[in-house]
Order: C-alpha cells, then sequence, then structure tokens
C-alpha cells in the first residue's frame, strides 16, 4: 500500500477537507476554500471538535472514533500490515464507508467501484464464524470500518430481502452483532430494551433477531443510512467523544466512561444547546434517554454509545438511541453508571430527583425535565403492558421494577 501523505474527506459527494499525516501519529484537518464559502465559520460541517475555519485543525480524536477498538483494531491492522497507532494510515485502508457520511479516501470515490457479494445462509454463517479473524467482515476487498469492541459484520440488505458483503467502498445498511458466548442471550436483551425504545420513540432503529449457524445473531438497521437498497445515502453522525476531541485509547484510560475523563452528560447538553435548532427539545430528548437508560439499567451508555445526527452542516440533535444493553442482567458487569446522573454514580441508586438534578446542570427547567422523565417511564411502561416484549422475560421484569422505583 502506498504511503499517502494527504486523505481528501468527502461529504455528499463533495470534496469539503483534508487529512494530512502528522508527527508521531497525529493528523492535522484543513478545510476547503468551498467549505469555508459554502458554510459560516465554526459551523460543525465534519464535527463539533473541528468548527469551520480557514487553519488547520488536530484531528486525531475524530479520526480514532472512526476505526474499533480492542481485538477487532487489531485484527484490521494485521491485515492491512499496519500497527494499531496508524490511524492515518488505517483511515486510507478503510475509510471508504464508516459512521455518518464522510468518504476519506486518497481519490475521488466512485460509485461504478461498488459492488455486492450476495450471502446465502451457509456465506452469512461462515462470516459470522469468522468474525474473530476478520472483523466487520473485512476483506482484501473490503473498505470500512466501525468503532466499537463488540464482534459486527457490516451488510447490505438486498430487495428480495437477503443479505450481501459491501465491497470497495459500498455503503453498508445494516450491522449483524453475534451473540456473547460468555454472556449468552445479550443480544436478545438488546434487541427487546431497542423495541421498548423504539415503542417510547427513542429510536428508530429496527431490529430483528435470527439464528445464523450456530450462533443468536441481532441485525439492527443503521441509523446513519437511508433510502432503498438500490439507493443508499449516508446521513452524517459523530458520537459524543469525537463531538468533544475525546480520543477513547488517550493513555489506555477507556476515556470514553466518565471517571476516566470521557464525556459527561452536561458536556452532551452543552453541544445540543450550542448547535441545535431547537435546544429545548432537544434538551428533552436528552433527558429521555437518561430516564431509559435508568430504566434498562445500562451501564455502558458511554461517550462512544451516545452520538450526534447532523441533519445539515451547521446544526446537530441528538441520535437515536443504539446499544441499548440492560447490563445489570449480568451482576459481573460494571454498576457504575459511564456518564454521572445529578452526581450520582451507582446506576441502580438514580432516582428521579438525581434526573433532575442532572437537568438543572444543564439549566433546562426542572418542572419540565421531571415531566419529561415521567413520561418516558409512562410510555416505557404502556409498552410493556402492550407485550412489546415477552412480558415474562428479565428484560421486563428488570424495567418494571426500574419504573416503580422511579415513579414512587
Amino acid at each position: 500500500m502506498s504511503r499517502a501523505e494527504a486523505l481528501g474527506v468527502w461529504l455528499d459527494g463533495v470534496r469539503v477537507a483534508e487529512l494530512r499525516r502528522g508527527r508521531g501519529g497525529g493528523i492535522s484537518c484543513r478545510y476547503d476554500a468551498q467549505a469555508l464559502d459554502r458554510w459560516p465559520a465554526n459551523s460543525p460541517v465534519l464535527s463539533c471538535s473541528l468548527p469551520l475555519g480557514p487553519r488547520p485543525r488536530d484531528a486525531l480524536a475524530f479520526c480514532r472514533g472512526l476505526l474499533p477498538e480492542g481485538d477487532a483494531l487489531r485484527a484490521m491492522a494485521e491485515q492491512a500490515g499496519l500497527a494499531t497507532n496508524q490511524t492515518f494510515e488505517l483511515l486510507a485502508r478503510f475509510g471508504r464507508d464508516v459512521a455518518g457520511a464522510l468518504v476519506i479516501a486518497e481519490e475521488e470515490p466512485e460509485e461504478r467501484r461498488f459492488e455486492i457479494e450476495r450471502l446465502d445462509r451457509e456465506g452469512l454463517a461462515r462470516a459470522v464464524e469468522e468474525l474473530d479473524e476478520h472483523p466487520l467482515g473485512s476483506h482484501d476487498d473490503s473498505e470500512l470500518s466501525l468503532a466499537g469492541l463488540q464482534d459486527k459484520l457490516l451488510l447490505v440488505k438486498l430487495a428480495d430481502g437477503t443479505w450481501g458483503r459491501p465491497l470497495h467502498g459500498r455503503p453498508s445498511t445494516h450491522i449483524l452483532k453475534a451473540d456473547d458466548p460468555h454472556r449468552p442471550g445479550l443480544v436478545e436483551a438488546e434487541a427487546q430494551c431497542l423495541a421498548l425504545a423504539r415503542e417510547a420513540g427513542l429510536t428508530t432503529i429496527d431490529a430483528e433477531l435470527e439464528r445464523i449457524g450456530e450462533r443468536s445473531c441481532l441485525i439492527v438497521s443503521r441509523f446513519d443510512r437511508g433510502g432503498g437498497p438500490d439507493q443508499v445515502h449516508r446521513i452524517h453522525q459523530e458520537d459524543l467523544c469525537q463531538a468533544l476531541a475525546i480520543n477513547p485509547d488517550d493513555n489506555r484510560r477507556r476515556a470514553k466512561y466518565e471517571r476516566a475523563g470521557g464525556p459527561r452528560l452536561r458536556q452532551a447538553a452543552e453541544l445540543l444547546d450550542s448547535y441545535s435548532l431547537d435546544p429545548l427539545g432537544q434538551l428533552d430528548r436528552l433527558v429521555a434517554a437518561v430516564t431509559f437508560t435508568v430504566l434498562i439499567g445500562n451501564a455502558d451508555a458511554h461517550g462512544k454509545n451516545l452520538a450526534l445526527l447532523h441533519p445539515d452542516s451547521e446544526h446537530v440533535e441528538l441520535a437515536p438511541l443504539y446499544d441499548t444493553v440492560p447490563t445489570a442482567l449480568w451482576p459481573k458487569l460494571r454498576g457504575e453508571a459511564a456518564m454521572s446522573i445529578g452526581a450520582q454514580v451507582s446506576l441502580a441508586a438514580v432516582t428521579l430527583a438525581d434526573i433532575v438534578r442532572e437537568a438543572r446542570i444543564w439549566r433546562h427547567p426542572p418542572e419540565r425535565a421531571e415531566a419529561t422523565a415521567r413520561a418516558t417511564i409512562d410510555s416505557t411502561v404502556a409498552a410493556l403492558d402492550a407485550k412489546v416484549i415477552p412480558p415474562s422475560s428479565p428484560v421486563a421484569a428488570l424495567v418494571r421494577e426500574q419504573a416503580h422505583r422511579l415513579a414512587s
């Protein structure tokens, strides 16, 4: 692979910026002239951490957030013959289909290069079994990346409902998550939480459980993709770590968690207050997201599991909920909230008063916050009453218990 010194960044088919390799593994971002002419200064075109301006900005944390973590990163780096800290080089290899709407490449992307390898049931099962060796389903003909630790496979849903593997930067439409052999039932529990969140108006993600080969798998639609099978379009987004220029690998501190220097809810609120078209409405949505996180006992709602959508290049809004894992059902998993709520760090101890106290920190009206939290509790319980998920499931029991505790 050639050693590129600069990579172009395309947004909706238009080149808007350039990434350049820096010393010591650094990456700088400079916006192109046409971007400077098109949008007002300080617009979050690529990221809230990279506001529009003529000077180059440090983009390492944002770029690092486009890559997976842990074993998946190590496997992808090994596949490319690179080290895991060679972020620039990894994006040169895998940057044509990343989270959000950006395409990162040496040369202008060409849709005519897009291809799809159709997967029959045997091929899909083989791809799932090979995830350790080929994270995200990446092979020599793949140019894709996605953040996260969990075993995932990027797929394209075809017009006939079958699945394909995206090639040469073709946008994926769905993410397959294989069940954790150490925590069986995790993907089923996540699917149930997504169903509740969808019924409560907190996500737009479609989720389906399938038995593929020997493993239970959850397949979810990507909220950063739109259109039909034949004409997929990318929707720009970034996670909270990227928006705040926090490198999740910083000093190996797992800095996506607040206690390790990661994001706080207050910082998410500040971004929504600064950049959204409807700050009050967006802060209501953040209150609802926090309340739902407590209801399902998700202690892993860290800075990479909370995202911002960019509906245009000047504004942001809270993304639909995703990665809704009820960690409370696995006692050996962390019990500390990934982001404190009203200064409370024990997720099981969070009260309605804590949620309102947290909203006060954002300068959000407390009576409005309480009303939103109670409405979220009511809508989630209504989803349980409507049997959106099996009434006898551990998730249903957990949510009812949490709802009773919060509402009392």
